[in-house]
């Protein structure tokens, strides 16, 4: 992008070259009526007026005096920015017509704003010259437009405009291959991600803003729908002026968002309604208003110490300069282009903190298989169901059988989940029935298992469930007949999933209030991994036993 501007820059001052034709022009005056003899250049106009005045429907004349000074142009052009439908006298002499004036017995057609006309060589020399225009203005004839002249070498006044047009596609089509990308760079991440949307949505305005703009170069436009063109570049300069600064207060972390955007938005609606019909006026408040709240809101980050704060506002002081010393057309998109540029810059500075955040969560993740992995490879845990299982394979073979069956059903469960970031809640379960079945036999006590509204399609982190369970059994004293009841609920709401696991027995004293040890810090993780943020942990104990509350949240 950053090529592409500087290209751009050095083919536009290219282009813009000197004109080979100097000359001088002088006051247009109006008569309203209609005489063929007013075209003639020696005709005395001096009661015409410079106002136009009330043509209504009618027939009206202009005559704009021009002053040749210098022309080493042949052939030369006369290309003319007016309303209505004419005919071009030069020095007397028919040059062409643009639409068609109206008639007793026809109406008037349309004629373009835009017209060019090439002037005869015998009629190219220095001196002063006459431009009468023999004009109608059937419709819009309450907007007296002034007559604009430019004289050029004929050629150049066809192929400048489409070299301009071809500058700014070039740029257009830049903004439109990033609108698209990131369009889909939204669409198929999972982390939705509202500054890549806006973003897009900022590139694909700003193209169409460039189309909107010079599509008069490519496709005639009659008189009659000229403020169409400009009432859409109104507007959309109107949404790009709310959303670069929204796209600025996101990267920012800006905290009063919606009230500089409320007041923003205020603004602009009073800049239209108080510059209503006045539509390049409106378009240069708007982007200028747009200017001073994102300088607020990079201010307020350099304040913050926001990183990019700083060569943000260095972008932006530089549209500022160019947008001062250049024409208005190209002043403005090549400021708007900084502009963009810096919210790239911001971007590719979410990106990186992005990857490295993804980078994190796969150390985190290899971390917790680690974890997953030792929770069952403990030398404690080891030795005590070895000697455990030494003890039944002797005094029942049977259940030692048994016994070695449950163990290594658990053993086989934790190696296939152990790569895995979310399993069906029904492994879980059976990973919990299987591991009771160990315990039953280690500690010789009795542990039920109860569900209840289990929804077998969820997912949710492997041994979450399983590191409660193993908690409960560690700190809760059988209430009677040696047992010990656990109980899984799942509840689903509109807003959130809820497991509830439930410990019914005798908690056992600890000697100092912990916050959670090894195992609810596993249980965090796990959670954030899979949910952001987008989770609550609540662990706490109740008469009769334990209660955990896992809830996981939409949104």
């Amino acid at each position: 992008m950053q090529r592409l501007l500087i290209i751009f820059t050095v083919l536009l001052l290219l282009s813009s070259c000197k004109s080979t034709v100097v000359y001088e022009e002088y006051p247009t005056v109006y008569q309203t009526g209609d005489n063929k003899n007013w075209a003639e250049k020696n005709f005395n106009a001096a009661q015409w007026t410079t106002e136009r005045g009330n043509t209504a429907k009618g027939i009206f004349w202009s005559r704009s005096p021009v002053k040749l000074i210098r022309s080493s142009a042949v052939p030369m052009g006369l290309h003319i920015e007016a309303f209505g439908a004419f005919e071009v006298y030069w020095d007397g002499i028919l040059l062409g017509h643009n639409g068609q004036i109206t008639q007793k017995d026809k109406p008037e057609v349309a004629g373009y704003t835009t017209s060019y006309f090439q002037i005869p060589d015998s009629l190219a020399h220095m001196g002063t010259h006459i431009l009468a225009l023999r004009t109608s203005q059937s419709y819009l004839n309450g907007v007296k437009r002034p007559v604009g002249i430019e004289l050029n070498q004929y050629p150049a006044l066809l192929r400048n405009p489409l070299i301009i047009t071809s500058f700014m596609n070039l740029m257009a089509g830049a903004f439109l291959i990033a609108a698209v990308y990131y369009f889909f760079l939204y669409l198929n991440s999972r982390r939705k991600e509202y500054s890549i949307l806006i973003f897009a949505v900022i590139c694909s305005l700003f193209f169409s803003l460039l189309i909107a703009e010079y599509i008069k170069f490519y496709i005639a436009i009659p008189y009659t729908h000229f403020f169409i063109r400009l009432e859409i570049i109104g507007w959309l300069t109107f949404a790009i002026a709310i959303l670069v600064p929204l796209y600025f207060s996101i990267q920012f972390h800006f905290n009063r968002k919606k009230i500089l955007l409320i007041t923003l938005f205020m603004i602009l609606i009073s800049v239209y309604l108080v510059n209503y019909d006045h539509f390049d006026l409106t378009a240069i408040v708007y982007s200028r208003v747009m200017w001073f709240t994102a300088v607020i809101i990079v201010l307020n980050a350099i304040v913050q110490k926001e990183k990019g704060g700083f060569i943000v506002l260095m972008g932006l002081l530089a549209s500022a300069i160019v947008n001062h010393f250049l024409l208005y057309d190209f002043g403005l998109f090549i400021s708007f282009t900084l502009i963009i540029l810096c919210m790239l810059y911001l971007h590719a500075l979410r990106a990186r903190i992005i990857e490295d955040e993804f980078q994190s969560s796969l150390l985190l993740s290899s971390r917790l298989q680690l974890e997953l992995i030792k929770k069952n490879i403990q030398p404690h845990f080891l030795r005590n169901t070895l000697t455990s299982l030494m003890d039944w394979v002797e005094e029942s073979p049977k259940q030692g059988a048994e016994f070695i069956q449950a163990l290594a059903g658990e053993f086989d469960i934790m190696n296939y989940i152990a790569e895995a970031v979310l399993i069906p809640i029904r492994q879980e379960i059976e990973l919990c029935k299987t591991h009771l079945k160990v315990m039953h036999f280690r500690k010789e006590i009795c542990y039920e298992w109860e569900e209840s509204g289990i929804d077998e399609a969820e997912y949710l982190p492997p041994a979450l469930i399983h590191t409660l369970l193993e908690n409960g059994i560690t700190h809760s004293i059988p209430i009677a007949n040696s047992l010990i009841t656990f109980k899984l609920t799942y509840l689903r709401t509109a807003v959130y999933k809820q497991y509830t696991f439930e410990t019914h027995a005798l908690n056992r004293e600890v000697s100092k209030k912990r916050n959670g040890g090894n195992g609810f810090r596993y249980i965090q993780a796990r959670l954030t991994e899979s949910y952001g943020d987008r989770w609550k942990f609540i662990s706490a104990a109740i008469p009769g036993g334990w209660l955990t509350t896992i809830q996981i949240y939409d949104k």
